[in-house]
C-alpha cells in the first residue's frame, strides 16, 4: 500500500488522508486533491501520524491529482476573492428582493463553470429572479443549495464549549442522530444552554460519549495508593 499523507485543505479547514502514490511530496508541499468542486488546494502536514498511517486509513483516502504549481496557488487565491465578491453581490440582491433566506457561503468550481450558493431558510424560497441576477452577473451555472443549521455550523466552523474546533467542521464526515435520551443516559443535566452546540441542536459529542453507556466511576474503580 502507498504511503498515507495527511493533507490540510486550506479552503475547507479540514485534514484529509491521501495516498502518496507516484508524487514526491514532503511536509509543507502543496498539492491539488480531488473534491466535490473539481479540485481543492491542500498542504501536506504530516506523513507519520498514527492517525494517517493506521491500518484502516486507506479505506477513506482522497486522491491526489497533482503537485500544485504556482499557477494553481494563484488561481485558488483568485477563486477565493471571486467567492467573496459573489457573496456580497448575492447578499445585496437578497436584501433588495426581500427574500427570507440567509446566505451562508459561496463556492466556485475549479473549472469556473459553476457556482454553488449555500443558504438556510425556514421553508421553500422562490429565488428564480435571484438566480437570473447571479447568472447574468457571473456568466456561469448557478446552483442554490439549501442546507440545515448543522451543515451551516460545519461549513462556517467555530469553537465549541470545550475550547476546541467544532467536531463537525474538523473531522466529521456525516451527522449521526443525537437524542435527548443519550444525555439522560449519561446523567447530564438537561439544560438546553449546556447541551446544545453553536447550531442550536444537541451537541454531537453526546453521541460519542454515549458509547460508554453512561458508565459512572465507583469506589471500586479508584486506584489504591
Amino acid at each position: 500500500m502507498s504511503d498515507i499523507l495527511c493533507i490540510h485543505s486550506e479552503r475547507l479547514g479540514k485534514i484529509f488522508r491521501a495516498e502518496k502514490g507516484k508524487y514526491d511530496l514532503m511536509i509543507g508541499d502543496r498539492c491539488i486533491i480531488e473534491s466535490d468542486l473539481g479540485g481543492d488546494l491542500g498542504e501536506v502536514v504530516t506523513g507519520s501520524s498514527h492517525v494517517c498511517c493506521s491500518a484502516n486509513s486507506h479505506k477513506s483516502t482522497t486522491r491526489i491529482i497533482r503537485k500544485a504549481t504556482p499557477e494553481d496557488i494563484s488561481k485558488f487565491a483568485w477563486l477565493e476573492q471571486k467567492e467573496r465578491q459573489a457573496f456580497k453581490f448575492c447578499l445585496d440582491r437578497i436584501e433588495e428582493r426581500k427574500l427570507p433566506m440567509k446566505l451562508v457561503r459561496v463556492r466556485y468550481f475549479f473549472s469556473e463553470k459553476k457556482g454553488i450558493f449555500y443558504y438556510t431558510a425556514d421553508g421553500r424560497i422562490d429565488f428564480r429572479q435571484l438566480v437570473k441576477d447571479l447568472a447574468k452577473e457571473f456568466k456561469m451555472r448557478i446552483e442554490m443549495r439549501q442546507i440545515g443549521v448543522r451543515d451551516e455550523a460545519k461549513m462556517i466552523g467555530g469553537l465549541g464549549v470545550c475550547g476546541r474546533v467544532l467536531c463537525c467542521s474538523s473531522f466529521m464526515k456525516t451527522f449521526e442522530p443525537v437524542t435527548i435520551q443519550k444525555a439522560k443516559k449519561q446523567q447530564i443535566a438537561i439544560n438546553p444552554t449546556k447541551i446544545s452546540g453553536l447550531c442550536g441542536r444537541l451537541m454531537c459529542c453526546l453521541g460519542f460519549e454515549d458509547a460508554t453507556k453512561g458508565r459512572m466511576y465507583t469506589d471500586e474503580d479508584k486506584v489504591e495508593e
